[in-house]
């Protein structure tokens, strides 16, 4: 019953999918790729990407961390060793004027066979101001060839 209700409220809210003018925006609103904060584990660029929020969620390869304050102690503690990647591909899709998704794949440099998903949906319209931060983030990493 619960999934129709919101599914009935999506259909309300969200008229246009991917309306190119709030794409375009979302794009240019989004922070340039934080490879080198990732791949150096820079926490205090990490921390600011991501809402204070206790609802914050971060679901990562070997960990799920509920709360902000759970992920900024999980990145304090994080080694960058190991954390190099490069990027293949980025889609953001845009629903409505003002709630986006960006989904990364990327590869590890230290395993060539190892890959993975990153995916972060949220308020990103610059007209949001500081909730535009995404509240969760997933990552999901597999050892074995796309296919």
């Amino acid at each position: 019953m619960w999934l129709r209700q919101l599914q009935i409220l999506i259909e309300g809210k969200i008229r246009e999918i991917d309306n190119p003018q709030v794409l375009a925006e979302v794009t240019a609103a989004l922070p340039p790729l934080p490879r080198l904060a990732l791949v150096t584990n820079d926490v205090e660029t990490l921390n600011s990407l991501f809402r204070d929020d206790p609802r914050t969620l971060r679901y990562g390869g070997g960990e799920n961390l509920y709360g902000f304050e759970a992920i900024k102690a999980f990145r304090a503690g994080r080694s960058p060793a190991g954390l190099a990647r490069r990027t293949d591909s980025i889609v953001i899709t845009t629903y409505g004027n003002d709630f986006a998704v960006a989904s990364t794949l990327f590869y590890s440099d230290t395993a060539p066979a190892r890959w993975g998903v990153r995916c972060k949906p949220g308020c990103v319209s610059p007209r949001a101001g500081a909730s535009s931060r995404p509240m969760s983030a997933s990552s999901t990493r597999r050892n074995s060839p796309l296919a």
